[in-house]
């Protein structure tokens, strides 16, 4: 698929996910197969203000490329100037978060409740897409809760207003991340709008993508939670012990070298939970990983269960 100018051959690619998909696990799932790389959301102020949190959410490897930069945010002035800031640090496609459901978020008027108001988010995406020259693309859910289902009036008017790709997790703000996905709400989209729609929200395996696909028509899929502790579920292919040892080591040594200590005693005890998922006694595993009391003890736990 084509997203603008960007040309992303592959089926899939990795979801944002709130500090989770920083540079060294999109760069894994990049390395596993990932079509395309998404920061986590970054607040449009933080973002401005360069704060060091924001500094490190927009850090990336070159190899990551392309990548998408996505911004949180409700302010149209801060959006617009956050945009040209992501496109200045060499985003090739930026991305606004319209889908997040969590009540931090949404109690700012951020995330999901941008669908809320479909009159002024129009204006800010107006905004937005006069201001830069990348490729714009929204991440929306199926809608707010159950009884304002509007995935496909926003869709509508976001293509109308020049957004180049859409993302629809098809849960409601209300849903959260309970329940079935209800992927006929990504076809309504689908069938809706010309631009390229993106699904997520069930898949956890190259099959089950190419299963939303059929069932959907989606050009593309974004795998959220399905990568968590299996980055080479993108490469569509049983991933031997020895290459997903290869993998896990990998993932630690980019930790290491990009993050600073403290910071990368949490992101690797998160992750080496994550893959510890299937190991004898996992439950008791994942409290040991969690009462490490560094990298280097979280390292011994894991691979003496390994």
């Amino acid at each position: 698929m084509k997203i603008g100018s960007v040309e992303i051959p592959e089926l899939c690619r990795l979801a944002p996910m709130a500090a989770i998909s920083n540079a060294p696990f999109r760069l894994i799932a990049k390395e596993c197969g990932s079509g395309l790389t998404t920061t986590e959301e970054m607040d449009a102020f933080s973002l401005l203000m360069e704060t060091p949190r924001a500094h490190d959410m927009a850090a990336y490897y070159p190899q990551e490329r392309p990548l998408a930069m996505q911004l949180l945010g409700k302010d149209p002035q801060a959006l617009v100037r956050a945009a040209l800031r992501c496109e200045e640090l060499g985003a090739d496609i930026v991305d606004l978060n319209m889908g997040c459901p969590m009540p931090k978020i949404t109690s700012k008027g951020k995330g999901a409740a941008l669908m809320k108001d479909v009159a002024a988010t129009a204006r800010l995406l107006r905004a937005m897409r006069q201001s830069i020259a990348v490729p714009f693309t929204i991440k929306i859910r199926g809608g707010w809760d159950d009884e304002h289902l509007n995935a496909v009036e926003v869709a509508r008017m976001a293509e109308g207003e020049g957004i180049d790709a859409i993302t629809v997790h098809p849960r409601t703000r209300s849903q959260q991340y309970s329940g079935q996905a209800p992927w006929e709400i990504i076809a309504g989209v689908v069938d809706a709008v010309a631009v390229p729609v993106i699904g997520n929200g069930d898949v956890r395996s190259v099959a089950d993508a190419e299963a939303m696909v059929g069932a959907t028509g989606c050009a593309a899929v974004m795998v959220g939670r399905g990568a968590l502790g299996a980055p080479w579920i993108f490469s569509g292919s049983e991933t031997a012990r020895e290459e997903r040892a290869r993998i896990i080591r990998r993932h630690d040594a980019l930790i290491e070298a990009l993050l600073p200590p403290r910071t990368a005693a949490v992101q690797l005890k998160k992750h080496l939970a994550w893959y510890a998922s299937g190991f004898p006694g996992a439950a008791r595993l994942r409290v040991e990983l969690f009462r490490a009391q560094d990298s280097a003890e979280a390292r011994e736990i894991f691979w003496s269960a390994w």
